[in-house]
């Protein structure tokens, strides 16, 4: 308890973690449940999809992130796997969290029960297979590039953190929102699209700051940072930016608060509508 009495924002999601820990394990079972291959599609998906995408963007289009005299294509396809692998975690979110509530109307009747687990252990579930992403992703790094920045590892997680804050802030936000408004799932797909062409996950951001306009909108985009710093810290070996680390904190707690905040306003209706 604070001392004034009140409970922290999250104090209520820590002591319900049991709670949140048996939905997050149902929620990886059930993306699964009922194909041949189970689990094993959590390693095919980001590997078919980085087949595709190399072929059309370091092939067709002949793409590179950093000097194409000092990267090879490997490299090329590593940083873009890495990117990719953040990327699922966003798109994941914005097309499950739309019908999270949608779809668990009987858990709406029952007062007792914390809705807010629900997205939240949603977020959980896709953590799980960013965790796979990046084994995948660092490994093949580590095998088939140039290798990695063990200081750059180091701070992974620190990285990643604000990352994983908006997922579970997107998954509030829009687990409300797709109850009143229903057409929110069908737009998930196009504003995934967006989020995907907007992060520099197959170009250098310097593509981006070279057009003024376009850059003046961008560069607000927290998801951009995270993977322009992940790319940069652990695979490159670069010095961490503190600024832009910085802003992607700022930036995750805000849109982490604001979520719960706006689910739980939204929540004493939920009933009504459904």
């Amino acid at each position: 308890m604070s001392p004034t009495g009140h409970s922290s924002p999250l104090s209520g999601i820590a002591r319900k973690r049991d709670l949140w820990w048996q939905f997050a394990v149902r929620a990886v079972e059930a993306r699964y449940r009922g194909s041949y291959m189970g689990i094993l599609w959590s390693v095919l998906n980001p590997v078919l999809m980085l087949g595709i995408y190399y072929v059309v963007f370091g092939i067709i289009f002949r793409g590179h992130f950093r000097d194409p005299q000092i990267e090879t294509n490997a490299d090329f396809a590593m940083a873009m796997f890495l990117g990719l692998t953040l990327y699922m975690l966003i798109a994941d979110t914005l097309g499950t969290a739309p019908l999270m509530i949608v779809g668990n109307a009987n858990l709406v009747k029952k007062v007792v029960f914390p809705l807010e687990i629900l997205p939240l252990a949603q977020a959980g579930g896709l953590w799980f297979n960013l965790a796979i992403g990046l084994i995948l992703a660092l490994g093949g790094s580590a095998i088939f590039g140039s290798g990695l920045s063990l200081t750059g590892l180091v701070w992974l997680p620190v990285i990643l953190l604000p990352l994983l804050m908006l997922s579970a802030g997107l998954g509030w936000l829009f687990a409300a929102l797709g109850v009143f408004f229903r057409d929110l799932a069908q737009a998930m797909p196009f504003v995934s699209q967006v989020v995907l062409y907007s992060s520099a996950v197959f170009y250098p951001i310097s593509r981006i700051s070279a057009h003024p306009h376009v850059w003046e909108f961008l560069k607000w985009n927290p998801f951009l940072e995270t993977v322009v710093l992940a790319r940069e810290v652990v695979l490159w070996g670069m010095p961490v930016n503190v600024l832009r680390l910085g802003y992607t904190y700022a930036a995750g707690i805000a849109v982490l608060l604001a979520g719960r905040w706006i689910f739980l306003k939204l929540k004493p209706a939920f009933a009504d509508v459904l």
